[in-house]
């Protein structure tokens, strides 16, 4: 499922036009940008949590020369699934 595919299934279940369902997942969306960018957390009970976490600087290969890399620090995110959809998926 892509994000079109998204949009018209919350459209469907939503009663809402696909421009209306649309805006709503971009807002959706935004906000939990948002929230990650300002190091907060974001959890949806029993769907999951969306969390940030700092990978440090390191050192790396190329594995076409075998040359030695530095890999620069930075911030990636996170997600770890709920109790409910770990179950729904098993």
């Amino acid at each position: 499922m892509n994000k079109a595919d998204l949009v018209e299934a919350v459209a469907a279940d939503a009663g809402l036009s696909k421009s209306q369902a649309q805006a709503a997942l971009d807002s959706f969306l935004g906000n939990i940008e948002s929230a990650l960018k300002d190091g907060d957390k974001v959890t949806l009970v029993g769907f999951g949590t969306f969390s940030t976490s700092s990978r440090s600087a390191r050192t790396g290969r190329n594995p076409q020369t075998g040359k030695a890399i530095q890999i620069p620090a930075k911030k990636v995110v996170k997600f770890a699934a709920g109790k409910s959809l770990k179950g729904a998926v098993q």
